[in-house]
Formats: C-alpha cells, sequence, structure tokens
C-alpha cells in the first residue's frame, strides 16, 4: 500500500471524520454538546475494553515478544521526557515548572491516540499485537515521574513534592481502568473473555468515533489558546513527535514488533497525554501554566497525530520492513 494510499484511508475514516464534525461544530458555533456525564461514561468503557482485551492476548502472548516490547516501552517513557524537559530550558527558556509539565504531557501517553491507532492499523491490514495495550499501561505514568523529579532536582528550593503526585497518577481512572481490565482479561483467558464480547467489541468502533467527535469540540476550543503557545511550543509540539514517532517505530522493529506493532508503538512515543498528566501537574507543579502543556499536548499535538503522524508512521514502519 503507497503513502498516498494510506493517508487517503486514514483521512476518510470515520474516527477521523468524527474528529473533524466535531471540530466544525465548534466553529460554527453548533449548540452540539456532550453531558459531562456520556463523555465519563465513554472514557471509562473504551479504556475498560481496551485493557480487557489487552488481557486476553496477553494471556495468550510469548513471554519473550512482551518483555521485549514493554521494555522498549518504558525505555521511551523514561527518556522521552529527560531531553524534553533539557530543550524546553535551554532552547524554549522555560521555567523549571513549565519546562516539566510539557515534558510530562510528551513524555506519558494519549490512550484516545492509541485507540485511533489501534483501528488504523487494523484497517490498513496491518493489525498490531494483541498485548500492545500492556505497552499503554506500563508507558503512562514513568514519564510523570520522571518529570517531576528533574523538576525537584532543578527547582531552586527543590520544594516540587513529587511523592503527594505519585498516589494520584497511580490511582487515576486510566490507570485503574487499563490495569485493572488487563489484570481481569489476563486471569479469564479467551474463554471468559467470550461472554462479554458482544459488549466489549461489536460497539468499540461506533463509541470510539463519538468519543473522537467530543475530543473534536474540546480540541477547537483550544485553538484559542494558540496565541498564548508561542512559536517555539508551536514548532515542539509537531516536531518532537515526529521525531518521537520515528524513534519509536525503529525501536519497535529491533524488538520484534509487526508492522502494525512498530506503528503503534511510534504513535505511544509521539503522543502527548491529556488524562493522567494534568492530573499529575495540577498537584505536583502549581505555578505550571496550563495555557502551555494542555494547548501544546490537545489542540496542536492530538490533531496532528490523528491526522497526519498515524499515515507517516505507519509508512515509515512498512519501509523499515522493506516495502514500499
Amino acid at each position: 500500500m503507497s503513502t498516498l494510499e494510506i493517508v487517503r484511508l486514514n483521512l476518510l475514516s470515520p474516527m477521523v471524520l468524527s474528529f473533524a464534525l466535531g471540530a466544525a461544530a465548534q466553529w460554527v458555533r453548533s449548540d452540539l454538546k456532550f453531558p459531562d456525564q456520556i463523555y465519563t461514561v465513554m472514557s471509562i468503557y473504551l479504556l475498560f475494553a481496551l485493557g480487557l482485551k489487552g488481557g486476553v492476548a496477553l494471556s495468550d502472548a510469548p513471554f519473550a515478544a512482551v518483555a521485549g516490547a514493554m521494555a522498549a516501552g518504558i525505555g521511551l517513557g523514561v527518556a522521552i521526557p529527560f531531553w524534553s524537559f533539557h530543550i524546553l530550558r535551554r532552547l524554549g527558556r522555560f521555567g523549571v515548572a513549565d519546562a516539566a509539565a510539557i515534558a510530562a504531557h510528551y513524555g506519558s501517553v494519549s490512550a484516545v491516540t492509541f485507540i485511533a491507532a489501534i483501528a488504523y492499523t487494523q484497517g490498513i491490514g496491518r493489525p498490531a499485537e494483541g498485548f500492545m495495550p500492556a505497552v499503554l499501561a506500563v508507558m503512562e505514568v514513568p514519564a510523570i515521574v520522571v518529570a517531576l523529579m528533574l523538576a525537584k532536582i532543578a527547582a531552586p528550593g527543590g520544594g516540587t513534592d513529587w511523592r503527594a503526585a505519585l498516589p494520584e497518577v497511580l490511582a487515576g481512572k486510566s490507570i485503574v481502568l487499563l490495569a485493572g481490565g488487563l489484570v481481569i482479561g489476563f486471569l479469564t483467558g479467551a474463554s471468559g473473555y467470550r461472554a462479554v464480547e458482544p459488549f466489549f467489541a461489536a460497539p468499540f468502533q461506533g463509541v470510539l468515533c463519538l468519543f473522537l467527535l467530543d475530543m473534536g469540540m474540546v480540541a477547537a476550543r483550544r485553538f484559542a489558546d494558540f496565541r498564548r503557545v508561542g512559536p517555539f511550543l508551536a514548532g515542539f509540539a509537531i516536531v518532537m513527535p515526529l521525531l518521537h514517532g520515528a524513534l519509536g517505530v525503529w525501536i519497535g522493529g529491533v524488538a520484534g514488533l509487526s508492522v502494525g506493532g512498530a506503528t503503534v508503538l511510534g504513535v505511544l512515543a509521539a503522543s502527548a497525554s491529556y488524562i493522567a498528566a494534568p492530573a499529575a501537574v495540577r498537584i505536583a507543579l502549581p505555578d505550571a501554566s496550563p495555557g502551555y502543556y494542555l494547548t501544546a499536548s490537545l489542540a496542536i499535538t492530538f490533531p496532528f497525530n490523528l491526522l497526519a503522524g498515524l499515515p507517516l508512521y505507519a509508512a515509515f514502519a512498512q519501509y523499515l520492513a522493506g516495502g514500499r
């Protein structure tokens, strides 16, 4: 499949078009709005369904294949916030709190972008390994911890209480649902999953479309904050995901992942968190500006990865595997 064909399939997928519809609805000032309770229910469903399916796949996966992928994910989760923090401090001239907050978001991962990547690789006939949700789960927390530790070390008074933020991160709904789903799926296996498969498998794509419709509206609202981000951070929010995505794809190939698995690992490395990271940053780095880290991660990186990043990472994975 050519790169142009991959781009066409991505742009015309129901997920991306749903995201675009949400953004358009916000721009034309439509009264379309999801109640907060509906958003919560959809996010719980998607995260738990993803963890459950990943746990089932993990129960049947060879240990060597899983261990390599998870080690690659943890390594990326530790390394990315480290160099992101120093780039933001030295080149972007950001303060300690803002640099650490942004680094935490870009080192951690976006579950929604991951879900879209899983659907996308299936759509192009290159499905990722079923245990990739386990990689998502182990990548979410280390980057946040590393970023908060960097802030503690670099702060003049050393006053960042990272230990107060860690329980909040571990108890966050994304970690609980993903990790809990993985454990349940792993313990029950395929035989147990068959009893709930009609509920967690068939409606998944439809719920994802509705969720991305809502995320399109949220991202469009954040575009108004673009002036506060500045040209350096706007460039950072696009260039760094490209570099991280390419690195993730390459490491995925080295770890023995398929084209689809390497693509998804690249997407994870390229994505930026806007669920777990804000919860930690709000407690540990109260002086950090949401206008920086939320605008960059949600209004720039998230739509960039959804619209352009997915086909680029897939094409690179295909190239490294010896395809066109």
